[in-house]
């Protein structure tokens, strides 16, 4: 997938996140927000995928799940969803690695218990 159509997903996703927040507003759990963010990116016609498991391979031995993806956007783009007081610079580090373990370029790091989402939204790359 070229770098245009990624950007013009993550469009997709802002506004999504956006739509979802006026919505619910902050202050429930992330499960809430991860289910309705995944709806509403199904209503916009993104593939969707909730909870992908990823597998750790340590010295090219397959150990099996060891992180779960919250969601995945067109096969292509990560979704961790935190609704959260404060995002904490590990959530940051978390994203990075399931970029680089799912061996992908773009991710979402999207805190919904802000007061205005563009505070709670952040883009993450990875070999973009």
């Amino acid at each position: 997938m070229t770098n245009e159509r990624l950007n013009a997903i993550g469009g997709i996703i802002l506004d999504a996140a956006i739509t979802v927040h006026k919505e619910l507003g902050p202050g429930l759990l992330e499960s809430a927000y991860q289910v309705a963010l995944k709806r509403e990116l199904e209503l916009r016609n993104l593939v969707v995928k909730a909870r992908v498991p990823v597998e750790l391979i340590y010295k090219k031995i397959p150990l099996g799940k060891a992180y779960e993806i919250d969601l995945l956007v067109e096969n292509e783009i990560i979704i961790e969803n935190k609704a959260c007081d404060h995002v904490n610079p590990i959530f940051h580090a978390q994203v990075i690695t399931y970029l680089k373990l799912y061996d992908r370029k773009l991710g979402y790091l999207i805190n919904f218990n802000v007061t205005l989402l563009k505070d709670g939204f952040k883009r993450i790359v990875y070999k973009f």
